[in-house]
């Protein structure tokens, strides 16, 4: 299986760099087996059935990109350089992976300042990323890198314009609660009250579960054959009472619709039994072609990166012949691509 089977050609000008607004109002494809129906966001209830079950990711993306200074004192005298930090997951003992640019710039036991009151000490490295070890924690910490930290938009947006005020607000879910991902589960930004008042009058249930969503979505696809990728771990957790819900749903003859390949990666992690169980824990679940899907009915999804492991999700959820036919669709009706763009619900025949 060759990685430039998942390859696409997309215009530039399709890729979104602000969402729709409201949020309701972006496209929304919706794929049938063979039938495919352009619809908008706030639509969705006319294409879900009353009994179905919408698994929400109720993660809260913290504001992980920080702009600091380090000094240093040495025998040419004072010197002070600018690093940029990106935050990737918290560790035992107030420790916090991230990535460092310019790492040769940071030696081990130096002191980053961000701001009066955060500041962040180079405690080693682990391959390319820094262990850094912050003077605040707990609630403190969460204030602090709140009034100093910054969204850390997809690299793709951030090639064409900086992260600004407004991202704080567009670039977080209506229900976030549970703070811990440094990338947004972006189907879900298209849902405000509206929709979601909507989908309860239409008899739709809603779930929550967490996965925080690393950086490592964006990285890469390095190899030519996909089955020797490596996956990235992200931390999820499915509670007693999702699990139940799902189960209720599943008895009653409900369809299971993960919002997002997030919610659909933590579902799959957990149902691989073929029944949905309580679950805590570290996933690194790799869905390509072949792949046997045990929970989830249907997808809610936006439009993924050329050659990119979503891009191979849904083309292992609806076949990959059918998801080149639905994004070639897509592109000559100028849907809106990537994390700001448009959605799309797919349904396998």
């Amino acid at each position: 299986m060759k990685l430039s089977e998942f390859d696409f050609d997309l215009p530039e000008e399709l890729i979104a760099t602000r969402p729709a607004r409201p949020r309701s109002s972006a496209r929304l494809l919706v794929a049938e087996g063979d039938r495919i129906t352009d619809a908008v966001a706030r639509d969705l209830p006319e294409f879900l059935r009353p009994g179905d079950r919408l698994v929400l990711n109720d993660t809260k993306v913290i504001p992980a990109r920080l702009s600091g200074t380090r000094q240093r004192h040495g025998e040419a005298g004072p010197s002070e350089a600018r690093i940029e930090v990106t935050l990737l997951e918290p560790r035992a003992g107030g420790l916090w992976t991230a990535l460092v640019k310019p790492m040769k710039k940071l030696a081990a036991g130096e002191v980053i300042r961000f701001s009066d009151e955060l500041s962040a000490r180079m405690e080693g490295r682990e391959e390319e990323k820094a262990l850094l070890a912050f003077d605040l924690t707990g609630k403190d910490f969460d204030e602090a890198l709140a009034r100093a930290g910054a969204m850390p938009l997809p690299p793709y947006i951030e090639r064409r314009r900086a992260a600004d005020a407004q991202d704080a607000e567009d670039y977080q879910t209506v229900w976030a609660r549970r703070p811990g991902a440094v990338a947004a589960p972006t189907a879900s930004l298209h849902f405000d009250e509206t929709l979601l008042d909507a989908l309860r009058a239409a008899g739709i249930g809603m779930t929550h579960v967490t996965l925080h969503v690393g950086a490592g979505t964006f990285l890469p696809v390095k190899v030519d054959d996909v089955t020797e990728h490596r996956m990235h771990a992200e931390w999820g957790e499915v509670s007693e009472a999702a699990a139940a819900e799902i189960a209720e749903t599943r008895r009653a003859g409900g369809r299971i619709v993960p919002v997002g390949t997030t919610a659909l990666r933590l579902l799959e992690t957990a149902g691989r039994s073929g029944e949905v169980v309580p679950w805590s824990g570290d996933t690194d679940i790799f869905i390509y072609p072949g792949f046997e899907f045990r929970v989830a009915d249907a997808l809610m999804t936006n439009f993924h990166l050329p050659k990119s492991t979503l891009m191979m999700l849904v083309a292992a959820f609806m076949g990959r012949e059918r998801i080149e036919r639905i994004y070639a669709h897509a592109i000559a009706e100028r849907y809106r691509f990537f994390s700001y763009g448009d959605a799309s619900l797919l349904v396998p025949a």
